[in-house]
């Protein structure tokens, strides 16, 4: 794993060397832009779902942030960037984006990387009754899953599975708990995550599963959990 930003404004991807993957000079916003358009499926309040993307963009939402619609405040800070927004896909944040984490791994088929920024401050565990909100709050565990390889619509799907079973595993590692209950965190109330797949590559292999016994499937499972280990783990530092 690495954490670029805290010493730079730009990742250097080994395995992906013409994308670019920046920090904003004001540290606003992180910017994955690829190429050429891919394939994604995402949890994003701006074009979440399923879309065509060639931006990705992770946005530490202001103090004056207005949760009641964060499509259209995203929106308007897409064409202040001056980014395509038909072509974006926009995740929101509370967290340093300077403690990004990145890790790359190239495997059978697939070259993957991925990214994670975390802050625990609103921990939680899923399955029990809590405190709940109508509106939206920014994610705050944010995971982006980038791939070289082909994958089928199934295995999208279940690549967020295996992500989220990782995440809550590094959180479980770290002690980290639900101030609520005190019990053991399983995400934080706002966790969102983008899967953007390729669909080309040097193998004519479509990855029809990404469970933890397959082989990206398993390489998703470590890198989410390590990158998010260490964003979580990191946090609190300067």
């Amino acid at each position: 794993m690495t954490q670029p930003f805290r010493g730079s404004k730009e990742y250097k991807s080994l395995l992906f060397p013409h994308w670019q993957c920046r920090l904003a000079e004001e540290g606003d916003h992180m910017l994955f832009k690829a190429p050429f358009t891919m394939d994604v499926v995402s949890s994003a309040p701006f074009g979440g779902g399923r879309r065509t993307a060639d931006h990705l963009i992770n946005w530490k939402v202001p103090l004056s942030y207005d949760c009641s619609d964060p499509e259209a405040m995203m929106r308007r800070q897409l064409v202040f960037w001056g980014y395509p927004s038909e072509r974006c896909v926009g995740l929101q944040t509370a967290a340093h984006l300077t403690h990004a984490s990145f890790a790359e791994e190239e495997g059978d088929g697939y070259k993957l990387l991925v990214c994670s920024t975390a802050g625990t401050s609103n921990g939680a565990r899923a399955g029990v009754a809590r405190t709940t909100f109508p509106a939206y709050r920014a994610g705050t565990i944010n995971t982006f899953i980038l791939l070289e390889g082909r994958l089928s619509d199934a295995a999208m799907i279940n690549a967020v599975i295996t992500a989220t079973e990782a995440k809550t595993a590094a959180l479980q590692e770290l002690n980290i708990l639900d101030r609520e209950n005190g019990l053991q965190a399983t995400g934080t109330t706002t966790d969102a995550i983008a899967v953007a797949v390729t669909q080309t590559g040097p193998s004519e292999l479509t990855h029809q599963y990404a469970g933890v016994a397959t082989t990206w499937g398993n390489a998703v499972g470590r890198l989410v959990y390590a990158t998010v280990h260490e964003a979580v783990r990191t946090q609190k530092e300067d």
